[in-house]
């Protein structure tokens, strides 16, 4: 390393000028540095600053000759730097008053071997190394005390070569014989991972004692030979030798790996017996850590009894009850530790960090920091980094981004920290944001940043692009495409549902495991790729990779309906005759499987049955019961729940999802009281907002659906969306209209469900030419391409407005096929215009593509009772009861103090019906008395509905 003085002038090494009088010239400075005002100092400046420059070190080390100091200058390195100048020459020398150089006479050998042993106070091995070869250069040999040092410095610098060429230069020696060096060769070996070598080598020794046997018994559990450390200490007590502190540690560590409880008890017993715990406090804790591997009540009861404790020791403590998830107690023995006045260390604070995020204790954790401040931890990189992932996990974005905005130094792993904490808190656009800046910054993004970056792509409006553009940097960086990564991009496409990507990615990963496996056969359950999934199931179970219970949720995708019960079945028996662990996931996914293959019996059985249920069962049987149109069970459950464990956002978002008419007004009212009183669980959480906006919509209130929208901290395109269709669903087409450009304004980019919303509130206003504005507006300057769902609004819109050639030859220039809900809506628009020869053409085409739906057959019988074609009206009748299709009657209801009554066409079942129909009758009478005459609407009583 070059040390530059203000002017930058370039280093000099001065024992190669001084030695050789300026005829060389070298750039690397080992201690000491002679620096001039020039950059490239002429030869003949050196020359005549050469004596000075002698005077004043010769001043400084009290010699009348430098020469013999010069190996000593070039050897040692670092320590305390003090400048002194030549008051003649004004010439600044830098030297190491520390590492005074102390290379003896060449013909000293006793000192030489002295200076090796000075080295080693100053832990400098290069310099051992060096020293040692200029002995062999000049023949002197190191005596037995020397040699294990130079040994030693070969192991802490895995010089292996050098240590294998002292071990051959000895051979034939006296020194051979001897015990030490015999030691630090068996040392020296088994720590440069040549356990083999090293055994060879005590095998020979003449003479062993209780240090040899330790250091093969350590360089056995050291390279994870534990059955065989175990072995040789009994060999060890045959010969009669007495075990030490340094012997019991090794054991103790042995005996934790191989969990081999009795002997680690015995040595506990022989260390209680002999003394060891308290004279050595690296037995104890040692101990601890063994029984840490049992029980951590046990590690406890050693910890208490330590008269001794290092730091170390509290260490192990803590961390213990920190990895058996006791995090309570974990801050208890830390704040015994520092109300004790113990000194603690960064090793601590990185302990006592993560259990205050595990308990979720941020008060302590923030006092934590302040510690850290005063102690000087927060210098440490990995203290920080634990400190953000606290206040991260505490649910604290604004002292996690503190933190992150005033910490002078950042790595990438304080990058890739702030980034994930973005994420977890749903702050997408802030995540990119600050992968943007990172980036821009000049810092180098690891595997682990796109791994992290690659799980919002999901959330983000234009995911895929953006997945795939991070697919390609993986790729041109020349990261390497690693299970790790190689995972992360397979669940981003799968997430995204592009199969095709997932396969492709798949084909490319230099390695897998059953994680891939799993993921890519999710993949093609979701895409309705049955027999590929199971092709794939069948493969990994000829694999290495046997399927594990993950395996199996991922298959059971593949079972969707009735149809697909027995299957769901076989795999459950599956499971069981293979033994495959049931846990909570797949007793979810089992559960979930029968709901939607009809056998609620089972499926209750497994989620009844399931002693730990946990947020996840819960929230998925509710949904199935939601999807199953079964409101009231839904409902049953969700009180149950709350019982039991605190709801999450998802299960408020799938009970919201159940109150779709205005008689669920009430509901969503409790509802929304309930998650205001638990804010503090809650906390502002915008998908929970979105759907009280939508349901609110739903249930006839808009007003308290723009409520909340006006009061959103924040927004996004789904709160748009929501507000949207709101007002479509209330027939504000105006209102639509203006919010739809509002958040245009706003900076907001429309995606196709935007543009869905907004095109069906103008059908449905009448707007027409405003729709099909906004639809030419979707395709030419937002290029987005349209769907099925955006061609059949259209046609709605056209039909609505009388337009019905246009609707028709709209639908003949569509890019792709029209499935049945197009040609439903071109039928439509046939009723509002009476077109019956162009309806029964339409018609045709959807009995080819819904041929068992009624409400097709429905639509065309109102079509021709709009036209008085009754015998037509007949005809379909028939044909229905022919087909035994039934289409459900309509159904009208209304909320009486939270009791909902429904009511259908010609329904006596209530138990008011007398009195209902009373009424009714007198209100007619009524309205007849002032004047109205009923028209002959009967075809509206088979009405299908409008589109939309």
């Amino acid at each position: 390393m070059h040390r530059r003085c203000p002017t930058t002038a370039p280093a000099r090494n001065l024992e190669t000028h001084l030695a050789t009088g300026g005829a060389t010239h070298c750039n690397r400075l080992e201690t000491a540095t002679l620096c001039t005002g020039d950059a490239h100092p002429p030869w003949h400046q050196i020359c005549h600053k050469q004596q000075a420059t002698k005077k004043i070190f010769m001043a400084i080390f009290g010699v009348a000759d430098l020469s013999p100091w010069w190996v000593g200058v070039a050897g040692a390195k670092g320590g305390r730097l003090q400048s002194v100048a030549d008051p003649k020459m004004g010439l600044p020398v830098t030297v190491s008053l520390q590492k005074v150089p102390l290379t003896p006479k060449q013909n000293h050998p006793k000192e030489w071997n002295s200076t090796i042993k000075h080295h080693t106070k100053l832990k400098d091995d290069h310099a051992i190394l060096t020293t040692y070869t200029q002995m062999v250069s000049l023949g002197i040999t190191p005596d037995s005390t020397t040699l294990p040092l130079v040994l030693k410095a070969c192991a802490r610098l895995n010089a292996v070569e050098s240590g294998k060429s002292i071990h051959s230069s000895i051979l034939g020696t006296s020194l051979i014989g001897d015990v030490r060096v015999g030691t630090a060769l068996v040392d020296f070996y088994s720590k440069c991972g040549f356990i083999d070598e090293a055994r060879a080598v005590f095998d020979e020794m003449g003479e062993r004692d209780v240090v040899s046997w330790n250091a093969l018994i350590s360089g056995y559990v050291r390279c994870c030979h534990y059955e065989e450390g175990v072995l040789l200490f009994r060999e060890m007590e045959r010969e009669g030798l007495k075990p030490n502190s340094r012997t019991v540690v090794a054991l103790l560590l042995a005996c934790q790996e191989i969990l081999e409880l009795r002997l680690g008890r015995e040595i506990h017993g022989y260390c209680y017996r002999n003394g060891l715990l308290d004279l050595d406090p690296h037995v104890g804790t040692t101990l601890i850590g063994f029984y840490l591997r049992f029980d951590v009540s046990t590690s406890r009861l050693v910890f208490d009894l330590m008269v001794v404790r290092s730091i170390v020791s509290w260490n192990a403590m803590i961390a213990g009850y920190v990895d058996v998830g006791d995090y309570l107690e974990a801050l208890k023995i830390f704040v015994s530790m520092h109300v004790g006045g113990v000194h603690f260390d960064s090793v601590t604070m990185l302990a006592v960090i993560q259990a205050c995020a595990e308990f979720g204790y941020l008060r302590l954790g923030v006092q934590i920091h302040q510690l850290a401040i005063k102690l000087k931890c927060i210098d440490d990189l990995y203290v920080v980094n634990a400190l953000l992932n606290m206040y991260s996990e505490n649910g604290s974005l604004e002292l996690s981004c503190k933190l992150f905005d005033t910490s002078p130094t950042l790595d990438v792993a304080m990058w890739n920290s702030m980034i994930s904490t973005y994420i977890n808190f749903g702050c997408y656009e802030e995540a990119l944001s600050l992968f943007v800046s990172m980036r821009t910054k000049g810092i180098r993004e690891d595997e682990r940043t796109i791994v992290i970056m690659l799980s919002s792509c999901a959330e983000l409006a234009d995911g895929l692009p953006k997945g795939k553009g991070l697919h390609a940097h993986a790729i041109k960086s020349g990261m390497k495409m690693d299970i790790f990564l190689g995972n992360a991009l397979l669940s981003m496409y799968t997430e995204l549902n592009c199969v095709e990507d997932v396969q492709k990615a798949f084909a490319e990963l230099r390695s897998s495991d059953i994680i891939s496996w799993n993921t890519l056969i999710l993949a093609l359950a979701h895409n309705k790729m049955r027999s590929e999934a199971w092709k794939l199931f069948r493969m990994v179970q000829d694999s290495e990779f046997k399927p594990n219970s993950y395996t199996i949720i991922s298959i059971l995708a593949t079972c969707e309906d009735e149809t697909c019960l027995n299957i769901g079945r076989s795999l459950h028996g599956f499971v069981v005759k293979h033994a495959i662990e049931v846990n909570l996931s797949l007793n979810t996914a089992l559960s979930d499987m029968y709901m939607k293959c009809g056998d609620e019996v089972s499926a209750r059985i497994l989620f009844e049955g399931c002693p730990n249920r946990d947020l996840i069962s819960w929230n998925a049987m509710i949904a199935n019961y939601i999807k199953g149109n079964q409101t009231h069970e839904a409902l049953l459950l969700f009180n149950r729940m709350i019982s039991e464990v605190e709801p999450d956002s998802v299960t408020v978002v799938n009970i919201l999802s159940s109150c779709t008419e205005p008689a669920n007004l009430t509901q969503c009212q409790c509802l929304h009281a309930y998650v205001t009183k638990r804010d503090s669980y809650f906390g502002f959480n915008l998908s929970i907002a979105n759907a009280f906006i939508m349901t609110y919509a739903r249930c006839g209130s808009m007003q308290s659906a723009e409520k909340i929208f006006e009061t959103l901290p924040r927004r996004n395109i789904i709160s748009w969306n929501a507000l949207i269709t709101g007002y479509r669903m209330h027939g504000r087409g105006c209102d639509a209209i203006l919010a739809f450009l509002q958040m245009i304004e706003d900076g907001y980019q429309p995606n196709g469900v935007t543009f869905l919303s907004a095109i069906s509130a103008c059908s449905h206003s009448g707007l027409i030419e405003k729709g099909l504005e906004l639809f030419h507006s979707m395709v030419q300057d937002f290029k987005i391409k349209p769907e099925l769902a955006h061609y059949g609004c259209i046609v709605d819109l056209l039909g609505r407005g009388g337009r019905l050639d246009e609707a028709r030859e709209f639908v003949e220039s569509m890019l792709i096929e029209p499935d049945a809900s197009v040609w439903r809506a071109l039928l439509s628009a046939c009723r509002v215009n009476c077109d019956t020869k162009l309806a029964e053409n339409i018609f045709e085409k959807l009995v080819e593509l819904e041929p068992m739906n009624p409400g097709n057959y429905i639509l065309l019988s109102n079509i021709y009772a709009a036209a008085g074609r009754w015998l037509e009206v007949r005809q379909i009748r028939t044909w229905l009861r022919e087909k035994g299709l039934n289409k459900p009657p309509g159904i009208s209801w209304i909320v009486v103090r939270s009791q909902v009554h429904y009511f259908t066409v010609g329904d006596v079942s209530h138990p008011q019906s007398v009195k209902i129909y009373a009424n009714l009758r007198s209100l007619l009478c009524s309205i007849k008395e002032n004047g109205y005459v009923p028209e002959d609407l009967c075809w509206i009583s088979h009405d299908e509905g409008e589109y939309g």
